[in-house]
């Protein structure tokens, strides 16, 4: 215990005591130090200078997003990257690249290799030397196909206490279900039929954290990925991991201790990595993560997605603007994680309370009639209710009145693109975002699952073809959001921290001012028309400064005068020329 420092020893102390109650403590306090010391190197290793600045953007993609032959895919990846990418983004997350049995691989089956599939973890290694490098802790569940998950069939400890069996009489009523699939899942074990709880699926088995044996094997693997290069740790599914039956086992206060516990080992061995909540839930419940500056340093803002939907498709930011003018300001140390579209489908459980049931309805519609598939829950009632839209966000923005106007497509998804980037927080952009993809229904009618239809992947010559073909919608699409991110990155006041004042408009026009932290003076006025319609006004009525002063727009290039028009869907960011 004493190769813990004191301060530390404390924090552990009363996060293990109100986990697992006091008889425990001195036995997990002696393994904690054990582990510490074990990868007491990190503290050497890692040398970051600040968590984030305006630079900060974080691309989202699979391991084997680009396919060439000859070349690991992990390989194949890195080169693209650094040919097309190096100037645009400074964080990459590779979805989970370990061996895995379903779920495009959040269903692991070993945490410590690298699906021979995409490459090994000197393929990891090279690009965490290229890129900040952001990695899955799938900790909620696991491959019923895991070591884990045989030995416990096999009655073998420890992993044989490693799941949580459940009566199937129990009264399970109030737990929150993110799916329709059945909580319990019947195994054959050598003590006879079992009942094992499965949020996700049968085959993603949930693991027992009330057994501090599983927690400290997250933790052993947790620091294991920072030193294989990791510089952020994406938490997945974080809100169900504790279990308690007559609760609803989401957001439970012992998986908020698990979160801060994990924050003071980082804060610990590894400051200057980031721990980053997925929560898709309504705003609330999802900014609860923050904690009180101790928890995760980022959470996703899982509203603005639909949200943005709902804008571009009803012609109005008034829901949008409420919601941003009523954002929390985040403490220090915090930030907020920006994105429109992921490897998931679009969560709308986040829209709760922000726009009204019948809105919610129509856009639900607007989505089925663009092709998009809807994904359900179950709720306590046994209804099924919508809780994720699957469809590229590219094909998301059609207009519906004119579904081949492509050109239409584009203005709109780029708005879209541009008012995700400009908000306060770090942008996170999906791999098929950046190339305006669409719909791939071959890929749902082979895998058998929504989520499909936003994960194809890209033959390497292909993908370079279209990005070399100015008249492909890949290339004009690439080229306008990359010309964006470099813009972007050269202004101060997008650095995740900077203030942001949402402005007073009329609902066909969106806008906030990003203001600069100390030190800097040039606002960026971010200003979008989010209707079809050609909008006029003057400079003056957005804010007297910019009615005085020569204002350019930094996205075009352009001077504007005292009066602006602007086309649907168009975008500027302007600044007061000195």
């Amino acid at each position: 215990m004493w190769r813990l420092g004191e301060d530390f020893r404390r924090k552990l102390e009363k996060r293990l005591e109100f986990l697992y109650g006091r008889k425990r403590i001195n036995r997990l306090l002696e393994r904690m130090a054990i582990l510490t010391e074990r990868y007491e190197f990190l503290k050497k290793e890692i040398n970051l200078n600040g968590l984030w600045d305006e630079k900060s953007c974080l691309l989202i993609t699979y391991g084997d997003m680009i396919r060439q032959k000859g070349r690991t895919p992990l390989a194949s990846l890195l080169s693209f990257l650094c040919d097309y990418l190096k100037e645009c983004v400074e964080w990459v997350h590779i979805l989970p690249f370990f061996p895995y049995s379903s779920d495009d691989g959040f269903s692991v089956i070993d945490y410590k290799k690298v699906n021979p599939d995409l490459g090994e973890w000197d393929d990891i290694k090279k690009i965490s030397q290229d890129f900040r490098l952001m990695v899955d802790l799938v900790l909620n569940h696991v491959s019923r196909c895991s070591t884990w998950f045989q030995e416990y069939l096999s009655g073998i400890a420890p992993a044989m206490n490693y799941f949580i069996e459940v009566d199937p009489e129990a009264d399970l009523s109030q737990v929150v279900r993110p799916r329709t699939s059945p909580l319990l899942t019947p195994v054959q074990t050598v003590y006879g039929k079992k009942y094992v709880w499965t949020t996700f699926s049968a085959d993603q088995i949930d693991l027992n954290f009330a057994n501090p044996d599983v927690l400290m094997e997250m933790l052993e693997i947790l620091l294991f990925y920072i030193a294989q290069g990791a510089r952020i740790i994406r938490l997945d599914a974080i809100a169900y991991l504790w279990k308690k039956i007559g609760t609803s086992c989401i957001n439970l206060p012992e998986t908020h201790e698990i979160v801060k516990l994990f924050r003071d080992i980082i804060d610990y061995l590894a400051p200057g990595v980031i721990l980053l909540t997925e929560t898709n839930l309504p705003h609330e419940q999802n900014i609860s993560y923050f904690g009180e500056g101790d928890e995760a340093h980022l959470i996703y803002q899982f509203s603005l997605p639909p949200l943005l939907l709902y804008t571009l498709h009803n012609g109005s930011a008034r829901y949008l603007r409420e919601w941003a003018a009523g954002l929390e300001e985040c403490c220090a140390g915090c930030s907020y994680l920006n994105f429109t579209a992921s490897h998931d489908g679009i969560g709308v459980r986040p829209l709760e309370g922000l726009i009204k049931d019948e809105e919610f309805e129509d856009l639900i519609q607007i989505i089925r009639s663009l092709g998009g598939l809807v994904s359900c829950r179950s709720c306590a009632d046994g209804k099924e209710v919508p809780y994720e839209l699957n469809i590229t966000y590219f094909d998301a923005l059609k207009d519906a009145r004119q579904p081949e106007n492509e050109g239409l497509q584009i203005k709109r998804f780029i708005c879209s693109q541009v008012i995700m980037l400009g908000l306060q927080g770090i942008p996170a952009i999906y791999f098929h975002s950046l190339m305006g993809s669409k719909n791939d229904y071959e890929g749902v009618q082979k895998s058998g699952y929504n989520r499909a239809i936003n994960r194809a992947r890209f033959q390497n010559e292909e993908l370079r073809r279209l990005l070399a073909d100015s008249s492909t919608t890949t290339a004009k699409v690439f080229a306008a959001y990359t010309g964006i991110l470099k813009t972007r990155r050269n202004e101060p006041a997008f650095h995740p921290n900077a203030r942001q004042r949402v402005l007073d408009l009329p609902d066909e026009l969106f806008g906030f001012v990003r203001e600069p932290l100390h030190g800097h003076k040039s606002n960026v006025y971010c200003l979008h028309n989010v209707s079809a319609n050609q909008q006029r006004f003057c400079l003056s009525d957005i804010d007297k400064d910019l009615g005085r002063a020569k204002v350019r727009d930094i996205l075009s290039g352009a001077l504007l005068e005292r009066e602006v028009v602007m086309e649907p869907y168009q975008c500027c960011w302007l600044k007061v020329l000195a």
